[in-house]
């Protein structure tokens, strides 16, 4: 099996920046905005309603129409046809429909879906986060993009709350849960280019010692 780094990073850390070059040392696709399109696909919705529900946990709201719906619904058809093409439980189930498919064909390196916890039991997979306390990672998107600060905090405060709550609401984790990683790293302490090489030679041991394991009598 192909090896698969799961990369979750705070709004500023730098995962956009770090999991491509990471993809090109390893020889692996970089997936992030493929992953909505995917399961767009799957689901056979437009790529503007997948866009709305990528990364997006539930009101309680749409939560509670779910459960009615999925309640009422008679003994035969399949779920998916009993609810709307905007239902972000049905789009997280082709998300993850999506990230297990290339573990098991091609490999990549992916950019958050909560990818670490959809493949973190896999013997080839790296889980890696990347974070840092918010104040400097604002600093560091003002640096990067020369944009206005204020903006930058709106951003990360929403970013982050976004994020949070999809790991929260629909795997009941905290995404800077130690547990959930190979690697931790504080990518407003430790240069990307740093970091890059940090993750490239991680995946390479892990692969490494999932061969020597796999060969063990």
């Amino acid at each position: 099996m192909a090896a698969v780094v799961t990369i979750s990073a705070s709004f500023g850390a730098g995962g956009s920046i770090v999991g491509p070059q990471v993809a090109q040392r390893l020889g692996l696709p970089f997936l992030d905005r493929a992953i909505p399109a995917a399961a767009a696909r799957r689901l056979q919705i437009p790529e503007a309603v997948a866009s709305a529900l990528d990364e997006r946990a539930p009101s309680v709201l749409e939560r509670l129409a779910g459960a009615l719906a999925h309640a009422s619904a008679p003994i035969g058809p399949d779920p998916v046809d009993m609810v709307g093409e905007d239902d972000p439980d049905e789009f997280r189930h082709a998300t993850e429909a999506v990230l297990r498919q290339v573990a098991d064909t091609t490999g990549a390196v992916v950019l958050g879906r909560c990818a670490m916890v959809v493949l973190g039991g896999r013997p080839d997979v790296l889980t890696v986060r990347l974070d840092g306390p918010a104040e400097r990672r604002v600093a560091a998107v003002v640096a990067r993009e020369k944009t206005d600060e204020a903006a930058a905090r709106r951003a990360q405060r929403e970013s982050d709350r976004t994020r949070d709550a999809y790991a929260r609401v629909f795997y009941r984790v905290n995404q800077d849960d130690p547990k959930l990683y190979h690697l931790m790293i504080d990518t407003t302490a430790v240069d990307l280019g740093a970091c890059v090489d940090l993750v490239v030679r991680a995946a390479v041991a892990r692969c490494a010692l999932r061969d020597v394991i796999a060969q063990a009598p």
